[in-house]
């Protein structure tokens, strides 16, 4: 399998160049998707010019030490919500030292704690404010083809909030 077959190569340089052309850089904070949105990044260009790094919290206890999400919200709804996303996204920007953090969240396989329901919330955040928060459903099927999904859609409202702001 090529890069360009699990990410859209094409959708990353565009988010690197706005971000090179305006000096500012990124992290991540993510669980669902396991590393692919750090691991979609590492493909484009320069990625060191940019990407800041990311960090996978896949419970409660670490999205706490490491991401300050708030544990009594987080159990309550399983660590998915868009409040968590958001903090992921925020705390994001706070533990890299970057302009714009993502988060995500979520569930890649229908288990009795989704309502057997597959989705996920995420949240882009820029210098430490959100700038949107989101939920995203997908149909069930391979967890790691709804991983995909996310980062692919993820990646598509960044690149076009990105070019919002940059006016082009």
């Amino acid at each position: 399998m090529t890069t360009n077959e699990l990410f859209d190569t094409g959708i990353i340089n565009a988010i690197k160049d706005v971000l090179l052309m305006r000096k500012e850089t990124l992290a991540v904070g993510e669980s669902v998707t396991s590393g692919l949105l750090q691991s979609a990044f590492s493909q484009a260009e320069d990625a060191m010019k940019f990407f800041q790094g990311g960090l996978t919290a896949y419970n409660l206890g670490q999205k706490y030490r490491h991401l300050n999400i708030e544990p009594i919200h987080a159990l309550s709804c399983n660590c998915v919500s868009d409040k968590v996303a958001s903090g992921m996204a925020l705390n994001s920007c706070l533990l890299f030292n970057s302009d714009w953090g993502l988060g995500i969240t979520g569930f890649a396989s229908p288990v009795p704690e989704s309502g057997n329901e597959v989705f996920a919330w995420y949240a882009i955040a820029y210098r430490n404010e959100l700038v949107l928060r989101k939920k995203i459903e997908a149909a069930k099927g391979e967890p790691l083809e709804v991983q995909l999904f996310y980062v692919r859609h993820l990646l598509q409202d960044l690149n076009d909030h990105l070019k919002t702001r940059s006016g082009g």
